[in-house]
């Protein structure tokens, strides 16, 4: 059922911090949530696709999948689980809601609250001076839409933003429309969120992203996370860091939280993590103050450099002569 108001600081509850994530807890928690919004049936048919070939990927975060073949039956977490639910919902929001709701009643809401309240029924449109959005039929939609991009004198003159979460279906469905109108301006959310990032790393490294395959964690000797919460962001990432683990990686984690997801790891889909403690996950944890990472990284820096003057060996150079640049300035 939609929410009909904000949850208010009322409702929140002051605890001791949790020291460990999912288990049978965040099973209950997932299953309660999709029943809620779905219903007994549909989330029982969503969640055995969610994650699989047959299926479809989960909106709730970026954390890739084994290849087909090598996937386990559920490839999803508590925080896949409320992004579907969100997306696959009963509930509906039809014109009422809007006649409702003023537009400065909606921009005061939490964006939680309007993403309870359901999926649209019908187009709604905006008119100049409108303090309320009003129902507008698919084929005025339509040419309201194509009248304004065929106004324009040039397809690039067009941004078509879209959020991160966009399913894969959709977001082929509607770059598909953008590509064939003949731009590809296709900003998203991680244009925010990555673009200083993606610059970096195509200076440092040649790529905008991060180089690592999935498989490399098995292999890792050492994992170091640096300002990841994927307790709470990313669950299905723990799952990766505890077969690590049982590999015999370290893991070095650099937060200011403890977050209950880098402390210990209680898997519901393992005996021990729904019987037992589960997996501690952090072998040792830094929790420098905010803003303080490139103080760490320049001290780690000089602490290597002490060692490879001191005894020699620290430092690859083969690799560092073949592949980088700017080593002696740095060292400088």
């Amino acid at each position: 059922m939609a929410l009909t108001e904000d949850p208010s600081e009322k409702q929140l509850e002051v605890h001791r911090p949790h020291t460990a994530a999912a288990g049978l807890e965040g099973v209950a928690v997932s299953m309660k949530r999709g029943v809620s919004q779905m219903g007994l049936n549909r989330t029982a048919r969503t969640l055995a696709v969610i994650n699989q070939p047959e299926g479809f990927d989960c909106p709730g975060c970026a954390w890739p999948e084994e290849a087909p073949g090598e996937r386990k039956r559920i490839e999803f977490c508590e925080n896949g689980v409320k992004a579907v639910a969100e997306e696959a919902t009963t509930d509906r929001c039809g014109p009422e809601f809007f006649a409702e709701h003023s537009l400065d009643d909606l921009a005061g809401r939490t964006d939680y609250w309007l993403g309870q309240q359901g999926r649209l029924t019908t187009p709604m449109v905006k008119h100049p001076g409108d303090t309320h959005y009003s129902p507008i039929g698919w084929d005025a939609a339509f040419d309201l839409i194509g009248s304004e991009l065929g106004a324009l004198d040039s397809p690039d003159q067009a941004a078509f933003y879209t959020s991160g979460r966009t399913a894969n279906e959709t977001a082929f469905a509607y770059q598909l429309f953008v590509r064939s109108l003949g731009t590809n301006n296709l900003p998203d959310c991680s244009n925010m969120c990555h673009e200083a990032t993606g610059v970096a790393l195509i200076d440092a490294i040649g790529l905008g992203k991060g180089s690592v395959r999935l498989r490399d964690f098995a292999k890792a000797d050492v994992i170091v996370l640096v300002g990841q919460n994927p307790g709470t962001n990313h669950p299905r990432m723990l799952g990766t860091l505890e077969d690590a683990k049982a590999n015999g990686a370290r893991i070095i984690t650099i937060n200011p939280l403890p977050e209950a997801g880098l402390l210990r790891f209680k898997n519901p889909q393992r005996a021990k993590g729904v019987a037992g403690r589960g997996t501690a996950l952090s072998d040792l944890h830094l929790p420098i103050r905010i803003g303080a990472d490139l103080a760490l990284f320049q001290l780690w820096n000089r602490w290597l450099l002490d060692l490879e003057e001191s005894r020699g060996g620290v430092f690859d150079r083969s690799f560092i002569d073949a592949h980088t640049h700017g080593y002696d300035e740095l060292i400088d």
